[in-house]
């Protein structure tokens, strides 16, 4: 719609503006720095920042139903910068002009509805959404749409050219990052580290395909995120993990649209996240704050965090009641299928400590949670997701395992709705597919298949045919009609299959 069509009174709202008196917080120290200057940790504690927005209470000027009425109109605006996150520019980045948003189709992924069948296996009702549909087939791409903004925002406020942007990944980061850079081409140059050996095929092929210079790395994940650290430390260059508090900014839009999905009533909602670097989680309880501050929803959903046994630091961490002797350790991870959530030492720990405990306070009772799974469930509950419509990849599978551990726990009850993230496309991990249907997973990922989810082809040739048909050797006449019946015969017989009378 043009904007001459919308009612009068909505008109003057629906073009985002740029506001905000933003500034980075340190959450070690309190100290605060301009956002002019790509900041990652504070250089008088090495404490991780959140953005601040302190004129945030301008915002309240405007009703809850009003800022409603603004994000469901702006859905039907025919203009590429708020067809995206920047839908809600007011939150994930009010001080980014619209002409400089970089705006590759992410955000707004589809909330899908499980089966009956899938619901009464798990024993609750749930969505998956599904962020593998974003353009990097990866919920990174919410983070990394905000952070490439603002450094095309700095670049050109400040006149900089070719900024060399780095990250360290378990695969989705490098190909968000890379992707977004390659966009910017002239102004920013990607490079990434990765694990030796941990990354799948399909997405070291990504930053490979956007043209990332691409490091790969003896170690883990956390191997590569301290040297990416020391390079950001001590050389020019912009860091796009979520240690980036720009990255947070972005992923904060996960929440906005579940509860634009939900008409805004989320309340009895349950979301499920894989915890990896913990920068989604923060992010995820982080949005649903700044709606309820603005009145924009009436209470708070559960947020669940879900961590493997096989990389556990928060719940462990949470294991402890009593949060004054809670200490927080990293631990050593093994291998995992759910490769994204592979970290044993989370950037985003301290964010994750003050932004549950203030949420917890605002909701008045505990509405975040912590639960574990082991992989095995994680490998079961995605193969049979996905036996039921849906594309959920292994930190999806997780998520699932994570729903039934809540339900078994009675972390959630029936009346509530989950909302899964499937943070990207299964065909990403395709290889761990294909490992089950083997049954072939090394020993140091305990996973044995189980036999009624197993898949294979099974290869038709009845014994009587003498000749088949063979590329460039087309089969003909008399021997092709019965190539055709004994071939069908055979694939009737095999599915169980009446003749027509």
């Amino acid at each position: 719609m043009r904007l001459e069509d919308f009612p009068q009174d909505i008109q003057p709202h629906l073009i985002p503006q740029v506001g905000g008196d933003l500034i980075y917080r340190c959450l070690g120290c309190g100290a605060e720095f301009s956002v002019d200057e790509l900041w990652y940790t504070c250089p008088a504690c090495s404490g991780v920042f959140m953005i601040i927005d302190r004129s945030f209470d301008v915002l309240k000027k405007k009703d809850g139903w009003l800022w409603q009425k603004i994000f469901d109109y702006r859905k039907m605006l025919n203009l590429p910068a708020v067809k995206g996150i920047f839908r809600y520019q007011e939150l994930v980045g009010p001080n980014i002009p619209l002409s400089d948003v970089v705006y590759l189709g992410e955000g707004h992924t589809p909330l899908v509805k499980a089966n009956v069948p899938l619901e009464t296996a798990v024993g609750a009702h749930f969505y998956y959404k599904n962020d593998g549909q974003n353009p990097s087939a990866s919920f990174k791409d919410r983070g990394m749409a905000v952070a490439l903004s603002f450094i095309n925002h700095l670049v050109k406020k400040k006149g900089l050219s070719n900024l060399l942007s780095i990250c360290a990944s378990t695969g989705d980061t490098s190909a968000s990052a890379a992707l977004y850079s390659a966009y910017l081409a002239g102004v920013v140059k990607s490079s990434v580290l990765l694990p030796h050996g941990k990354v799948t095929p399909q997405q070291l092929a990504q930053p490979l395909g956007s043209g990332a210079n691409v490091f790969e790395v003896p170690g883990v994940f956390d191997d590569c995120m301290k040297i990416v650290e020391n390079l950001a430390d001590n050389y020019h260059v912009a860091l796009l993990n979520s240690k980036n508090a720009w990255r947070i900014k972005g992923q904060e839009s996960y929440s906005y649209e579940i509860a634009q999905d939900f008409d805004y009533q989320v309340a009895d909602k349950a979301v499920f996240v894989p915890i990896g670097n913990a920068g989604n989680i923060t992010a995820v309880m982080s949005g649903f704050i700044n709606f309820l501050e603005l009145g924009i929803i009436d209470g708070l959903p559960k947020v669940v965090g879900v961590q493997s046994e096989h990389a556990d630091p928060v719940y462990r961490y949470y294991l402890e009641p009593d949060d004054k002797k809670r200490k927080y350790l990293p631990v050593t991870v093994k291998p995992s299928v759910a490769q994204a959530a592979m970290i044993g030492n989370p950037v985003s720990m301290p964010r994750v400590i003050q932004v549950a405990e203030k949420y917890n306070d605002l909701a008045g009772r505990q509405r975040v949670f912590v639960v574990q799974t082991r992989e095995q469930e994680i490998m079961d509950w995605m193969m049979r997701a996905n036996r039921h419509g849906h594309i959920a990849c292994t930190q999806g599978g997780e998520s699932l395992a994570g729903l039934a551990a809540a339900v078994r726990d009675r972390v959630i009850d029936p009346a509530e709705t989950a909302v899964l993230d499937a943070t990207a496309h299964m065909l990403k991990f395709i290889g761990f597919q294909e490992l089950y249907f083997q049954d072939s997973f090394p020993p140091e990922f305990q996973v044995k298949s189980k036999k009624e989810l197993i898949n294979q082809p099974r290869y038709i040739h009845p014994a009587g045919l003498a000749e088949v048909p063979q590329p460039g050797r087309p089969l003909t006449g008399d021997k092709f009609d019965e190539f055709v019946r004994q071939t069908a015969g055979e694939i009737a017989q095999r599915l169980g299959l009446k003749p027509k009378k």
